[in-house]
């Protein structure tokens, strides 16, 4: 298994996003579904990764840099970590998001927060192992019935 940064305009990161938005869609309805395009996962703030087996993409997830005016604090907000189904079960999406936190820290941001769905037990089951916790929607998010905000302090 080998992760490293990936263009996410790539044919194998293309193939994987393509995917995920067609695993959401058929999950919430579309102003529920809060995924960065392409050209949003290209931009400076921005680091996609992806984790390989056997020379395969197998697994890929982000992390945007952020400010928040109202605390007068930078954070991470974690975007677009999935895991095709023939890869699920061997734990890539825990490798991914320490990826993704290492990054983080590297930049001294401390502060890590994502968005998922309420139809995603998988998903919420490795975020509250890895240390997340619940809290009040933030940035542009609105609350919302079907979406859980999480936010985890991370430490060196």
């Amino acid at each position: 298994m080998m992760i490293e940064r990936v263009d996410p305009a790539s044919e194998a990161a293309g193939r994987l996003i393509a995917m995920s938005d067609a695993y959401m869609a058929a999950l919430y309805p579309a102003e529920s579904n809060h995924m960065l395009s392409v050209d949003a996962l290209r931009q400076d703030n921005v680091i996609f990764l992806g984790c390989y087996m056997d020379g395969q993409l197998a697994a890929c997830g982000a992390v945007t840099i952020l400010f928040d005016d109202d605390e007068q604090l930078s954070y991470g907000e974690i975007k677009r970590v999935f895991v095709p189904d023939e890869f699920r079960g061997r734990g890539l999406s825990k490798h991914v998001m320490r990826a993704l936190e290492d990054h983080l820290l590297d930049q001294d941001i401390r502060v890590v927060r994502l968005e998922t769905g309420i139809r995603q037990p998988e998903a919420l089951g490795l975020y509250f192992r890895l240390g997340y916790a619940e809290r009040a929607a933030f940035g542009q998010y609105e609350e919302d019935p079907l979406s859980v905000f999480m936010e985890k302090i991370l430490s060196a």
